[in-house]
């Protein structure tokens, strides 16, 4: 309804339309609760042309992965729009303000779902290719591509770890050092590296080097190119802690980023907030994001009925 303002109020509101926030919204439906699932569409996993891993659901593109469960979640009376949530102030209820200016919701529980943002290395090619043949994770798109001529990007001596991680599915890797120096790899990882049949290449990567919509190398500053068909990353992850920051959640520091202090269901420092999916921490994928927002809506659920005069 636009120039009109709306106040509405539901048992719990879920902000995030991903895996975690759908899975949240699904079990809360079917347990009668009122709820609003807010889904500023903007998945993580969007660049990927199918998802791999989740039982059942195996290769499945994720933009229908979010459509069936859309579907789902609307047959039990789950209330979906189409908005962002911009600010969260906590009362005798949680009053949350949608970006379009002219809704405010009111809710006794939040799971709060907004999931990360992964933020690329900048080398030119890499934004466009990322999801296709730059990747960064071998138990989502491992299978896929193996035996093929990978490159590891490495920005931190940590992508060590992911050359011989990697290792696992293509007997050709090659480790770009790119911004790290040859000084930061020990002896040992040196041996490892060397073991597992990774070469090593120093110098920093200027570009990736294309041939009909195809990954064909990594051309370095120094003007050399390496041929390689896939190209492995590491992201920095960005978590979206804007609406925890605004309760006053605590957070955690981690070496993957930011995020809020949750216990076994998800439930953060502020009491009746619940977090799930990539908001509570960088390697939750989509599996793991559904059964974290399955956690967070039953013990929801629970805590709604101990704290109703009513008990329901």
């Amino acid at each position: 309804m636009t120039g009109e303002h709306r106040t509405d109020r539901y048992e719990v509101v879920v902000i995030g339309g991903g895996a975690a926030g759908l899975s949240a919204a699904l079990i809360l439906g079917r347990a009668r609760c009122r709820t609003l699932l807010v889904d500023a569409g903007e998945p993580r996993n969007a660049p990927a042309a199918h998802m791999q891993g989740y039982l059942s659901r195996d290769g499945m593109p994720p933009a229908e992965f979010l459509a069936v469960g859309r579907e789902e979640v609307a047959r039990y009376g789950v209330e979906l729009v189409r908005d962002r949530a911009v600010d969260v102030t906590k009362g005798e209820d949680f009053t949350v303000t949608l970006a379009n200016g002219d809704r405010t919701v009111h809710a006794r529980r939040l799971v709060i779902a907004t999931g990360l943002r992964d933020e690329l290395p900048a080398v030119p090619g890499v934004a466009e290719r990322f999801g296709r043949d730059v990747i960064h994770c071998p138990f989502c798109h491992g299978w896929e591509v193996r035996d093929r001529a990978f490159g590891v990007l490495a920005s931190t001596p940590a992508s060590v770890h992911q050359a011989l991680l990697v290792a696992r599915w293509s007997k050709d890797v090659t480790l770009f050092l790119h911004t790290v120096a040859e000084t930061d790899l020990t002896d040992e990882d040196l041996r490892r590296l060397a073991t597992a049949g990774v070469e090593v290449v120093p110098g920093e990567v200027a570009s990736l080097t294309t041939d009909d919509d195809r990954l064909t190398g990594v051309r370095l500053t120094n003007g050399t190119a390496h041929a390689r068909e896939i190209l492995f990353v590491a992201p920095r992850a960005v978590p979206r802690n804007a609406l925890f920051e605004s309760l006053g959640a605590e957070l955690t520091e981690t070496p993957f980023g930011t995020y809020p202090k949750v216990d076994a269901t998800g439930l953060t420092t502020v009491p009746g907030v619940w977090a799930a999916g990539n908001a509570i921490g960088f390697a939750e994928q989509v599996v793991h994001a559904a059964s974290g927002g399955y956690r967070a809506a039953t013990a929801i659920v629970a805590d709604l009925v101990l704290f109703s005069p009513s008990g329901v």
